[in-house]
């Protein structure tokens, strides 16, 4: 354990999270997570702050600005507690646990997620924002503290632990997954329910996929339905392509203006896999878009930074919004007459007096666009998330091989060979895993949701090239080492305590779902034996239902000397090298006729 006076100071400036060293200059003590932090806690018995959240999340930048540079606040917390930051995206164990607690609570979660816990790591009370001074609403975040420092003074001892169950999703059938989608479908606005839309990825190529094997057109009408409004409204960015977080309202108009690597590389494959399937040619422009902004944002060298802050100098989304009168005189009068013929703006605006961009049509409007974004790039940009993830890497390397086969563009799967080549350089020991790289530093914890994306994608590369078997055997034989009694772990590290993998499949496939569908690839490519399996509860695990689909027979498996180009294939195929040449599909074997 540190001396104890390295404790009374924020450690947060040297951290390998951008989230925390955006933190070092708050009057709290933060401390990152460690044995020595939690064992000072627990030989001062002081109970614990462990503040949760991510660095382009906008109201963890609120509260810091505010609660958390207070200064009563601050000497508060400091006497009373010992403060623990927590980047999210670096300690998934730490954030699900916590996160599990909040949901038992209130069934409703988000970020910055504040629990407060006993000493011996028990969760006492979990919280959201909550202001430095109390209003109408909510009270302050001192007085919450202050009433959990007398309840674990006087209570200490009696404050249960708390288990967090594995959470697995229910078994369901084909037929209730499509009527629970269908009734959920929004049929005015697209997408599902009727609040908030995030962008339903999983969803989506689930039901592509089961639909390149069978069609159905109330699919196809949910699918293209909620594709056509993500593209048109505000959840796309027209200008420079990619796609924000999610939209605040149920018409797709205003988003919450952050940018993560992980929605880029799922609507990628998404765009690319309904252009194959549903033949809507604007689906393979909106791709290309996402593709240039992962190439022109996200890369960095070889890899992909984590994310763009939804802020620009404390204010959301100010890079992306534009005054009627700044457009104008951009583009000029006639100019600006055609933009509207196309695009919807307005001199009131329609985010607090401003105009966010949506469009009416896909009409091309592409010099237009450039001269507006060539604006837009002299403005303050956010700022970006550049760590490097692993797992989040090699989805948008799965991204790129699924965008290279089903565009027909092999130098996109080349480019997803390289990614994986870079990552197994950096992260993978021989042994292990790594999850985050930023500034030269490594963190060597292993988590199974990085171990399945890799696993998923090596499956792929392996289908181009058998070279890969070797690596695929070592990956998959890695993969199976994070399964205890039958069940998966997501982590299992020294400095807190094991967690279950997640089921749940949004916004990005959970560490189970990515997990099975690489193992399924990996037995079926080998020629391993595997049983069928159930589906399970529609929208909370609908990749993990993807998995379920190829197990069950849904995807043709190619079997030739020869490999056969994909453009060529069933869109629900698998491609192996090897004879008999054959195509077996839903439990059925038939030789392929020589050409």
């Amino acid at each position: 354990m540190k001396d104890t006076e390295q404790y009374k100071q924020n450690n947060l400036a040297g951290a390998s999270s951008p989230y925390l060293v955006q933190h070092a200059r708050n009057p709290i003590w933060w401390q990152e997570w460690s044995s020595d932090v939690i064992d000072f806690a627990v030989a001062t018995n002081k109970p614990l702050l462990v503040s949760v959240g991510y660095s382009t999340c906008h109201w963890c930048h609120v509260m810091a600005a505010e609660a958390f540079s207070d200064n009563e606040t601050a000497k508060y917390l400091n006497e009373n507690f010992v403060c623990i930051k927590v980047d999210r995206e670096q300690r998934p164990d730490i954030d699900q646990y916590l996160m599990n607690f909040m949901n038992s609570q209130s069934e409703s979660g988000g970020w910055p997620l504040n629990v407060f816990l006993t000493p011996s790591l028990k969760p006492v009370v979990a919280v959201t924002y909550l202001p430095p001074v109390a209003d109408h609403h909510r009270i302050s975040f001192l007085e919450l503290a202050k009433r959990v420092s007398e309840y674990f003074t006087t209570k200490g001892d009696d404050i249960p632990s708390f288990t967090a169950g594995e959470n697995e999703a229910p078994p369901s059938v084909p037929e209730k997954i499509t009527e629970e989608l269908i009734s959920w479908f929004d049929n005015i606005y697209g997408g599902f329910g009727s609040g908030q839309k995030f962008p339903p990825h999983t969803t989506l190529l689930f039901l592509l996929y089961k639909l390149s094997a069978e069609d159905n057109e109330d699919l196809r009408g949910i699918c293209s339905g909620t594709l056509n409004a993500m593209q048109l409204g505000g959840l796309n960015d027209h200008l420079q392509g990619g796609i924000f977080r999610y939209c605040v309202d149920r018409s797709w108009t205003i988003p919450h203006f952050e940018k993560m690597l992980y929605d880029q590389a799922l609507a990628l494959w998404t765009w690319s896999l309904a252009f194959r399937v549903l033949g809507n040619p604007d689906y393979k422009i909106m791709a290309e878009k996402v593709l240039l902004c992962l190439e022109e944002c996200f890369r960095k060298e070889d890899l992909f930074i984590t994310a763009f802050n939804a802020d620009t100098g404390h204010q959301e989304g100010a890079t992306y919004l534009w005054d009627y009168d700044e457009i104008e005189k951009i583009l000029g009068p006639e100019d600006l007459n055609r933009f509207r013929e196309v695009y919807i703006v307005s001199r009131e605006g329609n985010f607090e007096g401003k105009n966010h961009l949506l469009r009416k049509n896909t009409d091309p409007l592409p010099g237009l666009e450039k001269k507006l974004l060539a604006a837009r790039d002299e403005r303050q940009q956010p700022s970006a998330d550049e760590k490097i993830l692993c797992g989040l890497n090699a989805l948008t390397a799965i991204a790129y091989i699924q965008a290279g086969r089903l565009l027909d563009r092999p130098p996109l799967e080349a480019e997803g060979e390289r990614v994986i080549r870079k990552l197994l350089g950096i992260f993978w020991d021989g042994k292990s895993l790594s999850h985050s790289y930023f500034k030269g530093a490594l963190q060597k914890q292993s988590f199974l949701s990085d171990a399945g994306a890799v696993l998923t994608a090596i499956t792929m590369l392996y289908e181009n090239d058998p070279s890969w078997e070797e690596m695929m055997k070592i990956m998959a034989e890695y993969t199976e080492s994070f399964r205890r009694d039958g069940r998966w772990l997501e982590s299992d590290a020294g400095d807190f305590m094991p967690v279950y993998a997640s089921w749940f499949d949004h916004p990005a496939p959970s560490a189970v779902s990515l997990t099975e569908t690489g193992l399924i690839r990996h037995a079926i490519l080998t020629g391993k034996e595997y049983l069928s399996a159930d589906f399970r509860k529609s929208f909370q695990s609908d990749f993990y239902n993807l998995s379920v689909l190829i197990r069950n027979g849904y995807f043709h498996v190619i079997t030739t000397r020869e490999a056969i180009p994909w453009n060529n294939l069933p869109i629900n195929a698998l491609r192996k090298t090897g004879e008999p040449e054959t195509d077996c599909y839903m439990g059925t074997c038939r030789f392929i006729e020589p050409q």
